[in-house]
């Protein structure tokens, strides 16, 4: 069997889709699978003719990329994988965005990731959701659910007195609309003394009260310390590809109170992990979270089964072994002609 070596050509974003990268080639490497990423401007999304034509190694023999990656970037002839991180182009969404980037979704970004996803020898998805919205919105093809996983080794439960005030809630996300940052002061309000939110906005981006900034998390390390000088993660998101966010709370033995909102709905059971609210809804949200501190039985329970919840579905044990067999399985020429892992016409 031919061992796989795979390239990864990337547009830097500065969100989760780097990190998604990054953790994939580490633990490839890891594992002993040559990986390697090569890393394009942020321009490469949205002027291609701009950057220079990455070239792939001499060792690779596969190419791995986002669907955002322009076609015209991809070397010719070598199996391609495409992963799928993003939901932006059903209706719903369209008032969250603003007339510019519903322009630029709808006639940039939805043309190439069709081409994408028909180039693909195979196409995956952070999420069913993902997956199913993608065959809808996109392309009717086959697409294969991997969730993202993470090291549960590092994102581990932190002793702390939950019963001791403030109760502190974290925010750790993008400072944009979709995301519910808008919802924050008004349920941090009706919460009120005895409840403190610790948020990663940018400056221009302050939610006043009962609120601390703590900075931008630039490294897993940092992620992991927040993570665990909080009682709750707080997550009021209109819109998610996957929610990784939420899983490495969920590890860390942080109950959830998010928003009922496919793909979190795949990894959150209500009342279970943590609290599923109606979208926008700050009074619920806001119960839910008075219910974590109250009932301080409930939250052990709640925090012990988000735990498990991470070790069983969303390991980066399990992420890593499912990437490896489709590698492995595109690089046999007897399984991939009965697989069908041909590009779409």
């Amino acid at each position: 069997m031919i061992t796989p070596a795979v390239w990864f050509p990337t547009v830097q974003t500065g969100t989760g889709t780097d990190v998604f990268t990054r953790t994939l080639v580490d633990n490839l490497n890891a594992r002993g699978i040559r990986a390697e990423i090569t890393w394009l401007p942020h321009r490469a999304e949205y002027c291609p003719w701009s950057v220079r034509q990455p070239q792939a190694p001499d060792w690779s023999n596969i190419v791995h990329a986002n669907t955002w990656l322009n076609s015209r970037l991809l070397p010719k002839g070598m199996p391609l994988v495409v992963t799928v991180h993003h939901t932006v182009h059903r209706p719903a969404l369209r008032k969250q965005k603003g007339i510019l980037r519903a322009l630029y979704h709808q006639f940039w970004i939805a043309p190439n990731e069709r081409r994408m996803l028909r180039l693909a020898n195979q196409a995956t998805a952070v999420s069913e959701f993902a997956a199913d919205a993608t065959r809808k919105d996109l392309v009717d093809r086959p697409i294969r659910v991997i969730y993202n996983g993470i090291n549960t080794d590092r994102f581990y439960p932190e002793p702390r007195d939950k019963g001791s005030d403030p109760f502190r809630l974290l925010y750790a996300g993008s400072w944009i609309s979709r995301k519910g940052i808008d919802l924050l002061q008004p349920i941090m309000q009706k919460l009120g003394p005895g409840f403190e939110l610790l948020y990663t906005g940018p400056q221009e981006g302050r939610v006043h009260g009962n609120t601390r900034d703590i900075g931008q998390l630039v490294n897993e390390e940092q992620v992991v310390q927040a993570m665990q000088s909080a009682d709750a993660l707080l997550f009021p998101s209109r819109s998610e590809g996957f929610g990784l966010v939420v899983v490495e709370a969920l590890s860390s033995g942080l109950p959830v109170v998010t928003s009922e909102i496919a793909p979190i709905t795949e990894i959150i059971r209500n009342g279970v992990d943590g609290f599923l609210c109606p979208v926008n809804d700050t009074d619920e949200f806001a119960k839910a979270i008075k219910r974590l501190k109250e009932d301080s039985e409930r939250y052990r329970q709640i925090s012990k089964s988000g735990r498990q919840r991470a070790l069983d579905r969303f390991s980066l044990e399990t992420m890593m072994k499912q990437y490896v067999e489709l590698y492995s399985n595109m690089l046999a020429p007897d399984q991939n002609k009965e697989a069908g892992l041909s590009p779409l016409a």
